[in-house]
């Protein structure tokens, strides 16, 4: 890629489902150093920009226009003319009805340099979420798209509406919802079957998604009863009754919930990845943000003298994380753990402690520290010195209960969490609307920081109906002790364990969404 400055990409970032930007256009949103985002855009993408990146929202929707295209564009040329590398992020395809040709024209008029990378079209993606392939081989060979949605200074359409209806198997209109039933009647009038199949996929691709399906003459009537708008997309065409066999993402078990992450942003990719996967819109709201310790210098000391250890013990993945990274930095590397004996909490924690290529020699099956000293109840420790690397606000229990096993335990801290709030506004409006249906906590820390974000005079309406989830019984005892109903303690203290948790809750709930 050219990474020159003064220079602007037209990015297509997809129909909504961010997995499906494209690898050119994600690598657009890490180089760029302004990025100007739509309303159709997904902004969980601009979590992989630069850290100093600025990021301006642009969006328009029917009826909100904060930002006139002619602003955009005058936004685009003087950020690039600044000398800063532009990634300019448009919903879907930029050039697929998204006004990215008349932007690219801004820029040549201006002389900035620019580059167009294609993206994923709604067009294409929404039906295919939806279940409908838009051409296939026992039904129809064409296909057209077309906008809904003409530009209102035109004296007179100039879509040939008799040429549709003719010659053309699957009609797509993009941006149409608000003028549907011109559309049905168009095609009527120019001699369509009123038993047309019919479908709108509103947010396609998202955990919104909702499709209503019709034909011609009773479409209007159902997408008005469903409370259907914008923005979605219109299929005309007998494909449309293939969504009777192929209908798969409406399927998946939690499509519609709302659920609240409040693990830090660095981890939380495993829960947001799995829960988006059985269909959850996830809203990620980290409470907490892990850092090394402040002070390094005990580290320091216990890594020079390693080899005078029999145990090494890590209670999570942030503790192999942060004790490995220090280890590296002391120009050590895992030859200087050749003696010891590992035990672990969890298998993540293994997993992890695994990939620096050393098999723990302990992991319990139950993952908390009191099985940890369960484990060594069969292990002559006595005497044995045993080095516990650990977060400064984990609990004390696993080193007092070995030292009163006879071990000599150097207790030492390599990371914190500290408590961060940012988008704390826009999590307490949409518990205000009612419309979280779930939160989610992985560890004590978390519900802390969550709760101490809440208005006390306001915490009991702002829960109510709000489903508690917690990845484990230590996790729930917190969230107890400050008020919260907890509904759901995973038995398996881990990610997976925690989303099969709720899965089954909800599988065994009559709670309509």
């Amino acid at each position: 890629m050219n990474t020159m400055k003064n220079k602007v990409y037209l990015v297509g970032a997809g129909p909504g489902d961010p997995g499906l930007i494209t690898v050119k256009g994600l690598e657009c949103i890490r180089r760029a150093d302004v990025i100007i985002y739509d309303y159709l855009a997904s902004p969980v993408l601009a979590k992989h920009a630069k850290e100093d990146a600025e990021i301006i929202y642009v969006g328009k929707k029917v009826g909100d226009h904060t930002f006139t295209q002619e602003m955009i564009n005058t936004l685009i040329v003087e950020k690039a003319k600044a000398g800063l590398t532009v990634t300019r992020l448009k919903g879907g395809d930029p050039f697929i009805f998204g006004r990215g040709g008349e932007e690219a024209e801004a820029l040549m008029e201006a002389g900035i340099f620019f580059e167009i990378v294609p993206g994923v079209t709604s067009a294409i993606a929404a039906p295919a979420y939806a279940g409908i392939p838009l051409t296939h081989r026992k039904h129809t060979s064409t296909l057209a798209f077309v906008t809904g949605h003409e530009d209102p200074n035109k004296k007179e359409s100039r879509i040939d509406w008799e040429a549709l209806v003719k010659g053309i198997g699957t009609i797509v209109f993009l941006m149409g919802v608000k003028n549907l039933h011109q559309i049905t009647q168009k095609l009527l009038m120019h001699g369509m079957d009123p038993n047309t199949p019919v479908a709108l996929v509103r947010w396609g691709t998202t955990p919104r998604q909702v499709t209503v399906t019709g034909t011609l003459t009773n479409i209007e009537e159902r997408v008005k009863a469903a409370g259907l708008t914008a923005p979605a997309i219109i299929v005309v065409g007998h494909v449309v009754d293939l969504r009777k066999k192929m209908k798969w993402f409406e399927n998946r078990p939690l499509l519609g919930r709302r659920i609240v992450i409040t693990r830090a942003r660095e981890q939380a990719s495993e829960l947001v990845d799995r829960l988006f996967d059985l269909g959850a819109e996830c809203i990620e709201f980290p409470t907490i943000k892990i850092f090394p310790s402040d002070d390094l210098k005990p580290l320091d000391k216990v890594i020079e003298t390693l080899s005078s250890y029999d145990w090494l013990i890590f209670s999570s993945v942030n503790a192999v994380n942060f004790f490995f990274e220090r280890l590296f930095a002391k120009k050590r590397d895992v030859r200087a753990l050749t003696n010891l004996q590992t035990a672990v909490i969890g298998p993540a924690t293994a997993a992890r402690l695994f990939d620096f290529g050393l098999k723990s020699d302990i992991v319990p099956q139950s993952y908390r520290a009191e099985s940890v000293v369960k484990a060594f109840a069969h292990v002559d420790i006595n005497g044995k010195k045993i080095l516990f690397p650990r977060a400064k606000e984990a609990r004390s229990v696993l080193p007092k209960e070995l030292s009163r096993m006879g071990a000599v335990v150097d207790d030492i801290t390599v990371y914190c969490t500290k408590a961060v709030n940012d988008d704390a506004d826009d999590v307490l409006t949409q518990l205000k609307r009612r419309t979280v249906d779930m939160i989610t906590f992985t560890s004590s820390s978390t519900v802390k920081n969550f709760h101490a974000l809440l208005p006390s005079e306001k915490f009991e309406d702002l829960m109510q109906d709000v489903i508690i989830a917690t990845i484990g019984p230590i996790t729930a005892d917190t969230a107890r002790d400050l008020g919260f109903e907890v509904h759901i303690v995973a038995e398996s203290y881990t990610i997976p364990g925690l989303c099969q948790a709720i899965l089954q809750y909800y599988n065994s709930s009559s709670t309509p969404l």
